[in-house]
């Protein structure tokens, strides 16, 4: 039993232990000390949390669904689960998988029990970091989460498809949050500089827009980042200006680019994502990977990251490129490119740009082939001005009998019971028989799809012919 000094130590342990939280509150940093604690306040992510959006709906109407947040750092994947917790009517556990083990999920779901028995409080379980759980760590909890009894929130940066195993990602919605918009980080900044609460309005500092511009520019999407960044220059710009200001103290001073980029080490290029810089520098890296020059290629490619440059921008570019300059003079440089995105997404930067300098060499010395391309275009071209031409009858599906009667698929040649499995027939609509899209040429892997082709063309000539001497003497 508890005396009255026990309750008095106790009391005043309380008192100390809030005046410590009240002392070190302003010492956190300024990416805590900005996170919202309501919907409303949340910046970005609209096709996720915006109007009408499913998880604004659960959370306005306090029926939260199991999900995994999957986005890269910074995007707000630990504020949303935060604001989920404040804004519903539920027991919210903070978990982090980096840190736990079997034994504390069996805690939390003991908790969790206690809070449904004791107090019909549904639990929130908060999983940071979820694919870093083993297999045995995510049973722990799997039938738990399909009971209802608690909630799952996961957090990652790695595709749950292959992090997550199979029975609880069933179970869950993925959903998908992207890198901070330009847009977004700089109405996230501006509020920080503004906020004398919790942002930096004590500094009462204004950036010039390329500061500000450059600020979000090394951040890649990344808010958190990006308020670091701002509060290092903040603090930096403050002491220079107090230390040579002393006209006005009290007016609010612009911080200029090179202050920044002295308080953060990191120099700014001549690069603007909306204009001739970065469409020039597009333009040079394309044309040097056409121009079959790696050193040139991994130079621009070096300058646009360096820049600022989105590397998922790059990395659709080079997707792009893979059919359309490389094609089939090589199948591969489409799987490469793929890969190097999926590697980017999978490890972002540094470590990232290195598996977009390694696609970029291998378009650039790969057989180079627009025969696609060309192709593609040639039949858009074609298709508008012959309108939609009627399926041949032959080649029609017929899965019914009055299909067959009316002649569906009659005369159809399967492919595979004749010699190569070749069958000399068109697919084509009668207008446009013996049209010829795709001309190969022969560089690379091409030049046996063009031997191959030519034979199978030389074969359905040949039939064609020998059909029309055949009617003739009929």
């Amino acid at each position: 039993m508890a005396t009255t000094g026990d309750k008095k130590d106790k009391n005043t342990l309380d008192l100390f232990e809030h005046q410590a939280q009240k002392a070190t509150a302003g010492s956190r940093p300024l990416a805590d000390r900005m996170r919202p604690g309501r919907l409303d306040q949340f910046i970005g992510q609209q096709q996720a949390v915006g109007k009408g959006s499913l998880i604004r709906n659960a959370i306005e109407n306090d029926r939260i669904f199991s999900m995994i947040l999957w986005g890269p750092p910074g995007c707000g994947k630990t504020t949303l689960a935060r604001i989920i917790a404040e804004q519903t009517q539920c027991h919210f556990s903070h978990f982090s998988a980096v840190l736990s083990g079997v034994k504390d999920i069996r805690n939390v779901i003991e908790i969790a029990k206690q809070q449904r028995n004791f107090h019909r409080n549904r639990t929130i379980l908060f999983v940071d970091e979820i694919h870093r759980f083993n297999k045995a760590q995510q049973d722990a909890f799997l039938h738990h989460v399909e009971s209802g009894l608690i909630t799952l929130v996961g957090a990652t940066t790695e595709n749950p498809s292959f992090e997550v195993i199979p029975a609880l990602l069933s179970r869950c919605q993925v959903v998908i949050l992207s890198p901070m918009s330009e847009s977004d980080m700089k109405i996230l900044l501006k509020r920080a500089l503004s906020d004398s609460t919790n942002g930096l309005g004590q500094f009462e500092l204004t950036y010039s827009d390329s500061a500000l511009d450059h600020v979000i520019a090394i951040s890649d999407g990344d808010a958190r980042a990006a308020l670091n960044a701002l509060e290092i220059s903040a603090v930096y710009a403050s002491s220079k200006t107090l230390s040579t200001n002393t006209a006005n103290d009290n007016s609010e001073r612009e911080v200029p680019l090179n202050v920044v980029e002295s308080a953060l080490q990191r120099k700014a290029l001549s690069y603007d994502k909306s204009g001739d810089a970065h469409f020039n520098l597009i333009s040079a890296f394309h044309k040097s990977l056409r121009g079959s020059d790696p050193d040139a290629a991994i130079y621009w490619l070096g300058r646009m990251l360096s820049s600022g440059e989105d590397p998922m921008y790059i990395a659709r570019r080079m997707i792009r490129f893979a059919s359309e300059d490389v094609g089939n003079a090589d199948p591969s440089a489409l799987t490469v490119s793929m890969a190097a995105m999926e590697a980017y997404r999978f490890l972002g930067s540094p470590e990232g740009d290195l598996s977009l300098a390694q696609a970029a060499v291998y378009l650039a010395t790969a057989p180079k082939s627009n025969s696609i391309y060309t192709a593609y275009g040639q039949v858009i071209k074609s298709i508008k001005q012959t309108g939609a031409l009627p399926v041949p009858m032959h080649i029609r599906n017929a899965p019914t009998r009055l299909m067959k009667d009316i002649g569906y698929g009659k005369g159809y040649k399967y492919a595979h019971d004749y010699k190569d499995a070749f069958a000399p027939q068109d697919h084509l609509p009668e207008k446009l028989q013996n049209e010829i899209f795709y001309t190969p040429t022969t560089r690379g892997y091409e030049k046996i799809v063009k031997e191959r082709l030519d034979r199978w063309r030389a074969l359905k000539k040949n039939h064609q012919k020998n059909q029309n001497l055949k009617s003739k003497s009929d």
